[in-house]
């Protein structure tokens, strides 16, 4: 079995669970139980997080993970685990009792396809998985792309950790994803498209299936779709795991069956992408805000956001809050009103101290930044990014050089190795702050690390090198007496750290 280690499930125990239950089976051969550590498992709204033989558990203690140990060593089957919970709040579902898929029938009918890019252009539709890349931009490059082949593809490998609002999608809404899906192959011209689905995601990977099966049996999917003479067919595609294949060259390397590791750009996917044809990748959230203007139209999405911003936002919160989940919230929302409101504040009455917008790659702010809205510009202008949206809260009692730490070591493990600056570099920045949380290294140290920072940033292949070193960055920006305090007293003013 092995405990996630990362962020949230790191601040919600996990690192005393896996401890206690390497105890507990310390007499047991290896072969019969080995207790270790894994990546995100996607399930920070439920931390912590553990893997056994393959089924993923949220929310564990470890009298429950122990009874799931000894079933498994039984031969009994484990247990599924209980889905999400059904969507609240603001409801991006265009159609509610209604038909569905009503975007895909008028363009079948209408086949207006230059009309659908002017409409997601209007509506200024950013790519949501981080990037923000206009989605109408993308879509029109591979349609007027030289060639009859031409691919759709859905990046659902959200692996990161603290992003878990793809999974939620998922469960609740497949039918907006794969109508965006189908209405961006008709779009393009593409005549296949791939779902990538990370592996830890089975029940979620089930969902689509099912909503696969039905666009099929309704004629939604195929050949002559609706009678229209177009066609489009998808398929499921299951990630080999690691969270380089959420990188979209890296992802399309693992759909060709190779090693899932970046390629240098130019040229782009949206010209030579899956088996070198041009290819429309977008992430989930992107698909599913395409039926949404299409339906309801350009207003209604510009409407949809404050501050003179379109459209709506998923959110995940994890950390030290009451509420953690997913939730809709109009683009450029204060994270006070998330964070504070309708994460319920901080748990346990503790002070409120930091926070990362989008995962480690985003970095760590300071409670005093809570009032940034959640958009691409608002976020960028204070040297973070809204990324994903995966909000990661922390308490007073978190020590900010552990948390840095924690999040470079998921960097480095991840890194694909492929190219120097990534592969050295994040394990030499985990060097470096282990010593600084164990009362080695000095003041010194700091120049390197930025020499270090300075050169991934630079020469590393794709966006894992290029913000691996942020989470440390960050906190030396906005918590340097604290790092101080390591270096130069060797105490850890949070209790935290082993010095």
């Amino acid at each position: 079995m092995n405990v996630c280690s990362d962020m949230a499930c790191h601040v919600n125990g996990a690192d005393a669970l896996r401890d206690g239950l390497a105890e507990r089976f310390r007499g047991m051969s290896a072969s019969d139980v080995a207790v270790g550590k894994v990546s995100c498992l996607g399930q920070c709204d439920g931390a912590p997080a553990v893997s056994i033989n393959d089924h993923v558990y949220r929310g564990v203690t470890s009298a429950q993970a122990e009874a799931l140990v000894l079933t498994a060593l039984g031969g009994r089957p484990l247990p599924e685990m209980p889905v999400d919970a059904p969507m609240v709040g603001l409801s991006p579902d265009p159609y509610g009792a209604g038909e569905r898929y009503g975007a895909v029938r008028k363009l079948a009918a209408a086949k207006d396809f230059e009309g659908v890019i002017a409409q997601l252009k209007a509506a200024g539709l950013p790519g949501m998985g981080g990037a923000g890349f206009p989605t109408g931009m993308k879509w029109e490059a591979v349609r007027k792309a030289p060639g009859d082949v031409k691919y759709v593809v859905c990046n659902a490998d959200e692996s990161e950790p603290g992003t878990i609002k793809d999974r939620f999608i998922m469960h609740n809404l497949p039918f907006l994803v794969i109508e965006g899906m189908i209405v961006a192959g008709l779009v393009t011209g593409a005549r296949q498209g791939i779902f990538y689905i990370r592996h830890e995601y089975g029940a979620q990977e089930r969902i689509i299936e099912d909503e696969i099966h039905r666009c099929y049996e309704a004629g939604l999917l195929g050949e002559n779709i609706l009678g229209s003479g177009l066609s489009f067919d998808l398929e499921v595609f299951v990630s080999p795991g690691g969270y380089i294949c959420g990188e979209e060259t890296a992802l399309i390397e693992a759909i060709e069956g190779k090693r899932a590791e970046p390629r240098n750009k130019p040229p782009f996917p949206v010209y030579d992408g899956l088996w070198n044809k041009p290819t429309a990748l977008n992430n989930v959230e992107t698909f599913a805000n395409v039926p949404q203007i299409l339906v309801n139209g350009i207003d209604w999405f510009k409407a949809q956001g404050v501050a003179g911003l379109a459209g709506l936002k998923f959110v995940g919160v994890s950390g030290d809050v009451v509420n953690p989940g997913i939730f809709v919230i109009p683009m450029g929302t204060p994270a006070r009103d998330v964070i504070l409101g309708l994460a319920g504040g901080i748990r346990d009455g503790k002070a409120f101290k930091a926070f990362a917008p989008s995962g480690p790659s985003s970095g760590y702010l300071p409670a005093s930044l809570v009032d940034t809205r959640l958009d691409f510009k608002s976020m960028a202008a204070i040297g973070s990014m809204l990324g994903s949206g995966a909000i990661v809260v922390f308490s007073e009692e978190r020590c900010m050089l552990d948390m840095a730490l924690n999040a470079l070591e998921f960097f480095r493990n991840e890194s694909c190795g492929k190219c120097v600056p990534c592969r050295v570099g994040s394990q030499k920045l985990v060097d470096i702050v282990t010593g600084w949380t164990r009362g080695r290294g000095t003041v010194a140290d700091m120049g390197l690390v930025d020499e270090l920072s300075s050169a991934m940033k630079l020469a590393s292949i794709c966006g894992l090198g290029q913000f691996a070193h942020s989470p440390l960055t960050s906190v030396l920006t906005h918590f340097r007496a604290e790092v101080e305090e390591h270096i130069l007293r060797h105490r850890c003013p949070a209790g935290v750290c082993p010095l």
